[in-house]
């Protein structure tokens, strides 16, 4: 088996699950991305939860079909804003250029992960594919799931991913801090959507230059 990794943000870093021959094993890493691909020397496909490019002024046409797609889960997908609304120095002032640009200011979510869509648009290599969880878990169980802040959430996403990975329930539970259950979950989701990567079956949403695979 071929190894391909799947990763998601964490407090103060990245957690990475690495799918191989001997199954999956966890690495966290700093949050600098360039540190994050330095640390999966042998991952051929990585699957990031995190934008990857920014329009120029239009929405990303994969952003727009996710959220289509996930229906009323729709919110977990951010709408990525222009580079020159990420660069703004504060958040205040990110919102004044975004309403320029669109009549419509940034979420504070949005912009809280701004530091990090500029990271990984600037540093990806041609290994790295970005992925969106809550999209992934929509092609293995086949419909949208409850919010992962959820008991049943949780539980869902134990089930879907139990046919790829057997015990997923101590799989996380082997996941090192600071990373939480449902990081882990969202890590062996995107792991999933990197093998079908590799394996020339993955799905991708978007039409132009940014696309997200599942």
């Amino acid at each position: 088996m071929r190894i391909v990794a799947g990763v998601d943000g964490c407090p103060r870093g990245w957690v990475a699950a690495v799918w191989g021959p001997e199954g999956v094993e966890w690495r966290v890493t700093p949050p600098s991305f360039r540190a994050l691909l330095a640390a999966l020397p042998d991952a051929e496909r990585t699957a990031v939860d995190v934008p990857i490019g920014m329009p120029d002024r239009d929405p990303r046409s994969c952003d727009l079909a996710a959220r289509t797609a996930l229906g009323a889960g729709r919110s977990s997908v951010f709408v990525v804003p222009p580079r020159v609304v990420l660069e703004a120095p504060t958040y205040a002032e990110a919102c004044v250029v975004s309403r320029g640009l669109s009549g419509k200011a940034i979420s504070i979510q949005t912009w809280n992960i701004g530091n990090r869509v500029l990271d990984a648009t600037d540093s990806a290599d041609e290994r790295t594919v970005e992925a969106h969880p809550e999209v992934s878990f929509l092609r293995l169980a086949g419909r949208p799931l409850p919010s992962k802040k959820t008991a049943a959430g949780l539980g869902a996403r134990l089930v879907a991913l139990a046919p790829v990975f057997g015990d997923v329930a101590a799989l996380v539970s082997e996941c090192p801090s600071p990373a939480t259950a449902d990081d882990a979950l969202d890590a062996l989701a995107c792991a999933w959507t990197a093998r079908r990567v590799l394996d020339g079956t993955a799905e991708y949403l978007g039409d132009d230059s940014a696309t997200i695979a599942s």
